[in-house]
């Protein structure tokens, strides 16, 4: 895919994503307890969506651009409030309707959501990322960035010594066998942090084995996997992405229900043609 997220920041699919990873840490909030997330992807943390990059695709216009001053169901609305929260204090000076300026990874997303005592651990492999990202990060000691290959954190840092935590898996799909390292992935950190929290994305587009991918995930025989997806387009004439999916491991016991509510107005407001669909079943668990 030649994934460099700048390209890419704010689009349907980081929407989807950023919408879940929110709902996670406000769940996990419910307790009083410290917890960690593992960024393993993490990226440079904020995005300027003025850049040349971005503008050069646009494709924030087509995501968080949609959302960001629509109209939702008063449900929608709350469940989406923590999130648009952050992204609109990036953006204090911008006008209602008017372009947005900055766009959080998920490092900052999750950062800007923490009470005192939450950490994150941010992985990010490649230099000039990771250096980006140690310095929006400097000098905050509820932050450790490390420039490390992320699939190695996998095995060597877990459990967190929280042992409660969020890990977000998100490969930037740029070689082959990215959904096999994901399956093969997760079965290495279940093992070492069975009860963690695990987001595990993954891109929909023509010729993906999502098939093939959900039933190796079936094969582990953990016990709570719950899928998510969500397509703008159909993916019969293109090359790109058409959909974004996400697997959930030991999901909140609210998220179903708020992604039944949510996904519909995600698809409303960002579908491109009368082929966007959406659905969240349980691939293994409670159904």
């Amino acid at each position: 895919m030649n994934y460099r997220h700048i390209y890419h920041a704010g689009n349907f699919a980081d929407v989807l994503k950023h919408l879940v990873l929110s709902r996670l840490i406000v769940y996990l909030q419910q307790k009083d307890k410290a917890f960690r997330v593992l960024d393993t992807h993490a990226g440079i943390g904020l995005y300027d969506l003025s850049s040349e990059e971005a503008q050069k695709t646009g494709e924030w216009l087509e995501g968080i651009g949609k959302v960001i001053d629509a109209e939702l169901p008063a449900k929608v609305a709350e469940i989406m409030q923590p999130y648009l929260d952050v992204v609109k204090a990036l953006n204090p000076d911008r006008e209602p309707n008017g372009p947005l300026t900055f766009y959080p990874g998920s490092p900052k997303l999750s950062r800007d959501l923490f009470r005192p005592q939450d950490r994150l651990s941010a992985m990010e492999l490649h230099p000039d990322d990771s250096r980006a990202l140690s310095r929006l990060f400097e000098g905050d000691f509820q932050v450790r960035v490390t420039e490390l290959d992320g699939w190695l954190t996998l095995g060597a840092h877990l459990p967190p010594k929280e042992k409660r935590g969020i890990v977000l898996i998100d490969p930037p799909f740029e070689i082959e066998g990215e959904y096999e390292r994901l399956v093969e992935g997760l079965a290495k950190a279940h093992r070492r942090f069975a009860s963690g929290v695990y987001c595990l994305w993954y891109p929909i587009k023509k010729g993906a084995p999502i098939i093939a991918f959900h039933d190796a995930l079936k094969a582990l025989e953990i016990p709570k996997m719950l899928c998510a997806e969500l397509s703008i387009k159909s993916d019969r004439d293109q090359t790109g992405l058409s959909g974004t999916g996400l697997i959930i491991v030991n999901p909140p016991f609210t998220l179903k229900d708020e992604l039944h509510a949510a996904l519909p107005e995600l698809k409303r407001l960002m579908a491109q043609d009368r082929y966007a669909s959406h659905r969240c079943f349980w691939l293994r668990g409670e159904d």
